[in-house]
Parts: C-alpha cells; structure tokens; sequence
C-alpha cells in the first residue's frame, strides 16, 4: 500500500500557516499537492476547520477523483485542482484561497497588470481575471483548465476569489504573499485615481522568461530552481 503521509502532513501544516496568517479563513479555500510519481493528488476536505485538521482528514485523489485515501469528503473544488495538475506539468501545488485583496479585485473585474519585477518573476506577466462560474462545477473546471495553460502562477476568480499555483508548496505559499502585497498596492492605486505606472514591457519580458525557464526545469525533472 502506498503512504501518503508526508503529502498529507505537508497540506496540513500549509494550511493551518496560512490560517495563522490570514490568508485561510474557517473553512473557505482549499489546497493540494500532486503525489509524486502518480497521478493522483492529496487535497483537504470538504467543510472543516483548518485549525482542527489533522494528517488524517486530508483526502488523497486519482485525476478522476476517485478516492485513494482518507476517509472524508474531498474539497468541492476537487476537479478543479485534477485539471491543474493534467495542463501544467510545472505545478506540484495548487492554493485557493478567499484573501480579501484579490477578491476585491474579482468583484470590480480589475486584473492586476505587471507593476512589480518579483511580481512578473513570480506570477506571471498580469493576474488575470477568469470568468466566474459556480464553484464546484464542470464549468468551473473547464474555465480554470482553459486559462492556466499560459504558464501564469497567480489567477483572480471572478466573484470567488484567488488561485495560485507553484513547483511546491513552499513556492505556492509565496506566491499567495506576493499576490496580496500586489493586490493591495494596486487597489490603493485605484483608488488614488492617479495614472498606474508598468514595469518596462522588455523587463516584464524578462523577467517572465525567468519563470519559464524555472517551469521548464521541473518538468524535466529537475526540481531545484532559482530565486530572484
């Protein structure tokens, strides 16, 4: 029988840090790892408290969905993180998450352009809005499987909420930090109703390249990738 305990422990304890620092809320998002070797993924269960989670409350899933390990519901957005996982070969984590931020963004339809180096680095060259589709849905999958295929690491769900992807789930976790220091800093520049300053598009580029490169390396199998 195959152990999936240490995928298991790494969700908990990334939930239950990003519970501590506010990006997680009660029971709202969600968050995945791909196990490695299969196609199959661990991915926390379905209404239950992150503060109260253990080892053995997160769910293990083939891309089908069909249960492996654990013994309660997987999260509704389960078929959501599968098509993730089949369309970027790059991304062993995936993090949803209802930060406050990003999620205003998602109710005035405000995609965040390339303001910041470490953003594009690290993001991808905008956070783009994907369309809304009720959560838990086929729609909601083919929407979210149709958009990440442009390598970006960050995503804003029309009236939902944010996704962010990563190599692993240290990275994916840094990505959620960046994300919401750009999403502040943003709708502060909103609301300002002053002009919006870019990053140069040849540095955006750049710094883009960066990122694909790095994608590049863990899908042939090189897992060590670089910082700034």
């Amino acid at each position: 029988m195959v152990n999936y305990s240490d995928a298991k422990t790494l969700v908990v304890q990334a939930a239950q840090q990003l519970t501590t620092k506010g990006y997680l809320s009660a029971t709202g998002g969600n968050l995945s790892v791909r196990i490695s070797g299969q196609t199959a993924l661990a991915i926390t269960p379905s209404n239950y408290d992150y503060m109260k989670m253990t080892p053995e409350d997160i769910c293990v899933l083939d891309f089908d969905l069909h249960p492996l390990d654990g013994t309660r519901q997987p999260s509704v957005e389960s078929a959501m993180h599968a098509a993730i996982y089949q369309v970027r070969g790059d991304v062993n984590a995936v993090i949803h998450t209802h930060q406050v931020y990003p999620s205003t963004l998602a109710i005035i339809n405000a995609p965040i352009p390339a303001l910041f180096d470490e953003q594009v680095r690290f993001l991808g060259r905008a956070v783009e809005i994907i369309p809304y589709a009720p959560s838990g849905t086929g729609m909601l999958k083919k929407a979210i499987a149709k958009h990440v295929g442009n390598h970006h690491n960050a995503y804003i769900m029309a009236n939902h909420g944010a996704l962010l992807l990563g190599h692993d789930l240290e990275r994916a976790m840094h990505n959620v930090e960046v994300l919401e220091k750009c999403a502040l800093a943003y709708l502060l520049a909103l609301c300002s109703e002053k002009e919006v300053s870019k990053i140069p598009l040849l540095v955006r580029e750049v710094a883009f390249a960066k990122l694909r490169k790095d994608q590049k390396r863990v899908e042939a199998g090189s897992l060590t990738v670089g910082g700034e």
